[in-house]
C-alpha cells in the first residue's frame, strides 16, 4: 500500500531500489549457481584428466615392466643356452679323450669293425688301409687279414699303406686307384656321429627340453 502522504518521487525511488535489489539478488544467486557449476565441472575435468594421466602412467609402467621381463627372459635363456653348450662341449671333449686313450673298449676290435664297414661300402677288390704310426707298429701286421676274414668277399686284396696316416687313431680305407676313400679315423667318426649323439645326450639329460622351453619363451617375448 502506498502512503498517500509520501512524496511520489521518494516512493518511486524506493520501488526502483527494491526492484534493483531483487534483480541484484537474482543475479547474485545465478552467479553463485554458475560459479558452483563451473567449479564442479572444473573439478570433474581435473579428476578425469588425473585418471587419464594415471591410466597412461600405469600403462607405460606395465609396458616397461613387460619389456624388462622380456629382456631378462631372453638374457636368462641366452646364458642357459651357453651353459648347456659348455656342458655338451665338455662331454664331447671327454669322449674324444677316451677314444684317444683307448679307454673302456677293445681298440683292435674297433679297428677291424671300422675297416670292414668301410670296405663293405666300397666297390672293387684292391683296398688299402691307412693307420697312424703307433697303430701300424701294434696292429698293422695282422689287421689286413682280420678285416678280410670279417668282410668275406671273394678275391679281396687288402694291404697296409706304405706310409702312416696323419691321424690319432682309427683307420682310413681307400681303393688302390685312390678313387674311393673312407675316413674312419676316430676324429672323423666322432665328428660325423656328434650331432646324433648330442641330441641323444640332450634328450636323456633333459637339456634339450630346457633349450626348447627357452626358445619358446624367446618367441613369446619377441611377439610382445
Amino acid at each position: 500500500m502506498t502512503d498517500e502522504g509520501a512524496d511520489p518521487q521518494q516512493v518511486l525511488a524506493e520501488e526502483i531500489l527494491a526492484d534493483a535489489r531483487r534483480r541484484a539478488d537474482r543475479l547474485r544467486r545465478r552467479a553463485e549457481r554458475d560459479a558452483k557449476q563451473t567449479t564442479d565441472q572444473a573439478q570433474r575435468d581435473a579428476e578425469a584428466d588425473r585418471q587419464q594421466r594415471l591410466q597412461r602412467a600405469r600403462a607405460e609402467a606395465d609396458r616397461r615392466r613387460r619389456l624388462t621381463l622380456a629382456t631378462v627372459t631372453v638374457e636368462e635363456g641366452r646364458i642357459r643356452a651357453a651353459r648347456i653348450e659348455e656342458v655338451l662341449d665338455g662331454i664331447r671333449e671327454s669322449a674324444r679323450e677316451r677314444l684317444a686313450d683307448r679307454d673302456g673298449y677293445d681298440y683292435r676290435e674297433m679297428l677291424v669293425r671300422l675297416a670292414a664297414g668301410a670296405v663293405r661300402a666300397m666297390e672293387g677288390r684292391a683296398v688299402v688301409l691307412e693307420l697312424s704310426e703307433a697303430d701300424r707298429q701294434v696292429y698293422g701286421p695282422d689287421l689286413a687279414a682280420a678285416v678280410r676274414d670279417r668282410v668275406q668277399r671273394d678275391g679281396l686284396d687288402i694291404r697296409l699303406a706304405s706310409e702312416p696316416a696323419a691321424i690319432e687313431g682309427g683307420v682310413i680305407v681307400r681303393d688302390a686307384e685312390g678313387r674311393q676313400r673312407w675316413d674312419n679315423s676316430l676324429a672323423a667318426r666322432l665328428e660325423r656321429l656328434w650331432p646324433q649323439l648330442r641330441r641323444r645326450l640332450a634328450e636323456e639329460t633333459g637339456l634339450l627340453d630346457e633349450r626348447q622351453n627357452n626358445n619358446n619363451q624367446q618367441g613369446i617375448s619377441n611377439k610382445q
